[in-house]
């Protein structure tokens, strides 16, 4: 038995990196019994976070508990060894990317997930500062254009260094080397997150602090954007997101093709008692209806 516990540790090591979270499943998967798992728990191999939530402790730092496990970490743990087809995205993926972190500067209070289909259960019961929010993307793209295959990038977190994804890529094997320093996960890139950002106002997002971020895009791919915009369902982000582009002045907005845009039919009355902008038929707040 002892033989058996070793050779399985061991093969564990090697697939399970320090620090990172699995769940009852993975280990069902990977044909750990549920003593066995048991016994790792017991010999401090294993933490158990509760609700079928395990993590390997991650090195020198073995007492941690779990509300001092970053919300990257997680999220890694979800894109790679649990498989789950989803990206970080809306104002969690810019802010990853340099853009609008001056907004919470103090690191997010939510982070905002973005697929096809929902992650784990468990995942809102981690005891953790942040609250996962999940969306669906099919609010803005189509099922089959919705996944990790469009526009999405890897972003290093400890160093900001951003990657693209192999071809075709929805989930899997991780995109670089497993480090307790560095964890990759995959956002949307800028150009989409931002027209995720746009579907979320009013409601859950302010006009004034979207605008702000609007400002800090300066260096978007227009044919980026063109693709996401022609593809994009939604047409009140849509014509959120020209609407801002148009207000500042962004050079790379003068070339996208509006005409090749779907913005739909009608007015949208978005920003209550606001102003009504004639060209993109949607009611904006009165204090941003003008150009910067």
């Amino acid at each position: 038995m002892t033989d058996v516990k070793g050779t399985k540790l061991n093969q564990l090591q090697q697939e399970l990196p320090e620090g990172f979270l699995v769940d009852s499943a993975w280990f069902k998967q990977h044909h750990v019994a549920h003593n066995l798992r048991s016994y790792y728990v017991h010999s401090g191999w294993l933490e158990d976070l509760g609700n079928g939530v395990f993590r390997r402790p991650p090195p020198r730092l073995r007492a941690t508990r779990s509300d001092q496990i970053p919300w990257t970490l997680v999220v890694v743990s979800l894109q790679t060894l649990l498989e789950w087809p989803g990206v970080v995205g809306g104002r969690s993926a810019l802010t990853v990317q340099g853009y609008g972190h001056y907004l919470e500067p103090e690191g997010p209070r939510r982070v905002h997930l973005y697929g096809n289909q929902p992650p784990p259960g468990w995942l809102k019961k981690l005891t953790l500062p942040q609250e996962f929010v999940f969306h669906r993307a099919r609010r803005l793209f189509p099922a089959d254009k919705a996944g990790k295959g469009l526009d999405a990038v890897a972003v290093d977190v400890a160093s900001g260094v951003t990657t693209g994804l192999p071809k075709g890529y929805v989930g899997g094997p991780p995109v670089s080397p497993w480090s307790p320093t560095s964890w990759p996960i995959t956002c949307s890139t800028p150009e989409r997150a931002i027209l995720e950002l746009c579907d979320e106002l009013p409601e859950r997002e302010s006009f004034e602090q979207v605008d702000k971020i609007f400002q800090s895009l300066t260096n978007l791919n227009p044919r980026v954007c063109q693709r996401l915009l022609e593809a994009c369902s939604n047409v009140k982000a849509k014509r959120l997101f020209l609407w801002f582009a148009e207000r500042h002045g962004h050079r790379w907005a003068e070339r996208l093709e509006r005409d090749r845009i779907d913005l739909g039919k009608g007015k949208r009355l978005i920003a209550k008692q606001g102003r009504l902008n004639s060209k993109y038929q949607i009611t904006v707040p009165d204090d941003l209806s003008g150009t910067v």
